[in-house]
């Protein structure tokens, strides 16, 4: 029947209105994979988002890029960055004097990409985007790319020239704006995304959530810090009040909401203090460790997925553009496509994809030196563009990723390496170049006026 239905769709467009699911988009910022107590965290406090896990179906496998835009670029094209270049957060960081010159990164996602915003608008969604956008500005924000009603804004507080009124905290300004566009539309189908700023730093929080956690007696071996904490908790009142307007309107069988983060955690300030952890992952945020790259993930449908399910299948970013596609049954553009439809795996975890490779494209310094990664079945190979170096882990013994087995396993190193080559070539990754004012005392050094520390 479902089959039917599919083919039915591509040959008619679209589905009626009424049979066609909301579809709700929360994005978390620098979100790391073991902040959740989903994922084994026992110092944060989520309880609205551990009821959306209970209720829905949790990967253990979600992957993103390494930071903020590339993440945000490939969510809204359905294509990996390194295709437009938006391989670092824009602007990027320069270092004048490292070992190698990164590639300059584009200052907006280009506007003949057709978004899932745009598809799905025109099929007859109302559409809403509310929070950061990071993808462009002047012309290219999201106003631009199918998204009808709009709120950008960054930062965890916002002003009154925002707010029209009194400073206010960001996750709360931002779900009241999102609210009133679900009590709005609840009568016909329609695209939110809520993109917050929460947890990236500089952190702050309530002055009665600070209060609440510096009083949390520590958990040993996990991070102390209560601003973070207090601000992941904001994030998850915002969860909660969002599911909860949804059940009161009656439409949480027609509504598909998806929870999940731009890229790994930042585990250190510039200045070194502890911002989160992602252990027994290894890396943070600008690296392509699974701390960089692996993200917490939640997917919630009544009545279509599994309540309390939980997925273990590698599956990426790319993905959530083909899956919103066929859930509104609404043909996929005629543009490049990185990314496989999950829409079966949220009804059935067992469901296997017809994919075993997935890549990284990083040719930046951030919390790393340049690189390219490749996860192939279980197995996950880094490059280092500077020296060339190979990193070799089989993740499904060492998801740590403490055992280098390169030079035990030369030959499917080298195989991999060959593989990751090929799919920079078929995508037009960017490399970078050696660097004639390469100095090795300075090269550290960000060049100045680049945003040093917008984007850790």
């Amino acid at each position: 029947m479902r089959l039917l239905i599919v083919l039915l769709c591509s040959l008619l467009g679209s589905l009626p209105a009424a049979d066609r699911p909301n579809i709700i988009l929360i994005l978390a910022d620098d979100l790391g994979w073991a902040d959740l107590p989903a994922y084994g965290n026992r110092f944060h406090e989520t309880p609205h988002l551990d009821r959306l896990a209970r209720n829905g179906m949790r990967f253990t496998q979600f992957y993103a890029g390494p930071v903020c835009s590339p993440t945000r670029a490939n969510l809204q094209s359905g294509q990996d960055q390194a295709r437009f270049g938006i391989t670092q957060h824009i602007p990027g960081h320069r270092r004048p004097f490292a070992k190698l010159i990164d590639p300059t990164v584009p200052r907006q996602l280009p506007l003949e990409v057709e978004t899932f915003a745009e598809r799905l608008s025109a099929a007859g969604y109302a559409t809403g985007y509310f929070g950061k956008w990071h993808l462009g500005k002047e012309g290219h924000g999201p106003g631009d790319q199918g998204w009808q009603t709009v709120l950008e804004c960054q930062g965890n507080t916002q002003p009154p020239k925002v707010t029209g009124g009194e400073t206010r905290r960001t996750a709360e300004f931002l779900t009241e704006k999102a609210l009133a566009f679900i009590e709005a539309n609840k009568a016909r189908p329609f695209l939110l995304q809520v993109s917050h700023s929460a947890v990236h730093i500089p952190l702050s929080t309530t002055p009665e959530l600070l209060a609440k956690y510096q009083s949390k007696q520590p958990v040993p071996g996990q991070p102390y810090n209560p601003a973070y904490a207090g601000l992941l908790e904001e994030l998850d009142q915002s969860v909660g009040r969002l599911v909860d307007s949804v059940e009161k309107a009656g439409i949480s069988q027609d509504t598909l909401i998806f929870f999940l983060s731009d890229n790994g955690g930042i585990e250190h300030e510039q200045g070194g203090r502890v911002v989160t952890s992602n252990q027994p992952l290894r890396g943070e945020k600008g690296t392509l460790y699974e701390g960089g790259v692996r993200v917490p993930a939640i997917a919630c449908w009544p009545g279509k997925t599994p309540a309390g399910s939980l997925s273990g299948t590698p599956v990426i970013t790319t993905d959530i553009y083909p899956t919103l596609m066929e859930v509104a049954c609404v043909a996929l553009p005629k543009q490049p496509r990185d990314g496989l439809s999950l829409a079966a795996l949220l009804r059935d975890p067992r469901v296997a994809l017809n994919r075993d490779t997935l890549c990284w494209h990083l040719p930046h310094y951030h919390h790393s030196t340049p690189s390219g990664a490749i996860r192939r079945g279980g197995w996950k190979l880094i490059e280092f563009f500077e020296t060339g170096a190979l990193e070799l882990y089989d993740l499904e013994a060492d998801p740590g990723e403490s055992s280098n087995l390169a030079s035990r396993e030369e030959a499917r190193a080298r195989e991999m390496q060959a593989a990751l080559a090929a799919w920079r070539r078929q995508v037009g990754a960017l490399m970078p170049v050696p660097n004639p004012a390469h100095d090795p005392a300075r090269a550290g050094e960000l060049a100045k006026g680049r945003g040093a520390g917008s984007e850790l």
